[in-house]
């Protein structure tokens, strides 16, 4: 199953604004509110939890909830995903990837996910 999610980083700049760092909370936890260096990172940690969350084919909601996705790096930099057990559990989830790019005023993510 694969999804994709495209967001404009001014529109994260003005949830940042509005909202601050008790904003980034809604959708990102502690130690991936640590990762984020600007609004860019933020846009793309967006971007994947909704592709995720597309690819699951429930969107955000009652199935899957944003602190359902975990958002990480490797010691290179590379993003990489995991699910809660909940979410493993109800939709047979053997293996995520995430891929998350910017271009211009654009940050774009593409999730993979395999079934068990």
């Amino acid at each position: 199953m694969i999804g994709i999610d495209l967001i404009r980083t001014d529109r994260m700049q003005r949830f940042i604004d509005r909202f601050g760092e008790q904003g980034l909370h809604r959708f990102l936890s502690a130690s991936e509110i640590s990762l984020v260096k600007n609004p860019k990172t933020a846009a793309g940690f967006w971007a994947a939890k909704e592709a995720c969350a597309k690819a699951l084919g429930c969107g955000i909601g009652s199935e899957c909830g944003f602190h359902d996705i975990l958002l990480s790096k490797t010691p290179k930099g590379a993003p990489t995903i995991s699910l809660s057990p909940r979410v493993l559990e109800h939709f047979h989830i053997a293996g995520a990837s995430v891929s998350i790019t910017h271009d211009g005023e654009y940050a774009i993510s593409v999730v993979a996910l395999e079934r068990s």
